[in-house]
């Protein structure tokens, strides 16, 4: 039998959804869950409170779901619910974490051509641990004001175009694409501090 879920259309489901139809229900939890907790584990690092968060997030669409008017599309307004439910748990229990993304940040694929990393040949990486390198990247990325590393996960872990990015923080893409740039070139900073440290 064919999941209904590969056919629903999101005009579909969002009728389902404000009928109170439970089966809409599911379908939206099933084709969603993945993304919003990636982006949950973001800001809050830890699986169990990135599943707590998400189920908070398809709560709120839920029970929100009468004023979604249609000016975005339904995967941007619950990624804006679930970016502000994570930052609402990162301030209310004083937790910023994130997940370790020491490696994949600077590699080739998350540098453009145009933002090199100084220095970053003589980084002993191979001689860093693991618990280290994700205690740095932790430390950089909370000294990002909070729109750059809310556009820099949304970038990072969730793999959104900047135009997506763009309609979840309500900014325009020039603004997206700087917020990164900044985030970036902050983060790189401090990492390059931290390697200068462990060289010894």
């Amino acid at each position: 039998m064919k999941d209904k879920n590969t056919f629903i259309t999101e005009n579909e489901l969002i009728a389902g959804l404000k009928n109170g139809d439970q089966e809409a229900f599911r379908i939206l939890v099933e084709r969603f869950r993945k993304k919003v907790i990636s982006t949950c584990m973001g800001f809050v690092h830890s699986e169990a409170d990135a599943d707590d968060t998400a189920q908070e997030v398809f709560i709120e669409v839920f029970t929100s779901i009468n004023n979604f008017r249609g000016d975005s599309s339904l995967s941007t307004w619950i990624y804006r619910i679930a970016v502000n439910k994570s930052l609402n748990f990162v301030r209310s229990a004083g937790r910023r974490k994130l997940l370790s993304l020491f490696d994949s940040l600077l590699s080739d694929d998350n540098l453009s051509a145009n933002e090199p990393l100084s220095g970053r040949e003589s980084c002993p990486d191979d001689g860093l641990k693991k618990s280290d390198q994700s205690r740095a990247l932790q430390q950089a990325v909370d000294r990002l004001a909070t729109n750059q590393r809310t556009a820099f996960i949304l970038r990072s872990y969730d793999d959104l175009s900047y135009e997506e990015i763009a309609e979840v923080m309500k900014i325009t893409v020039s603004a997206v694409e700087s917020l990164i740039f900044r985030a970036k070139q902050n983060m790189q900073k401090s990492l390059y501090g931290f390697y200068k440290k462990n060289m010894q």
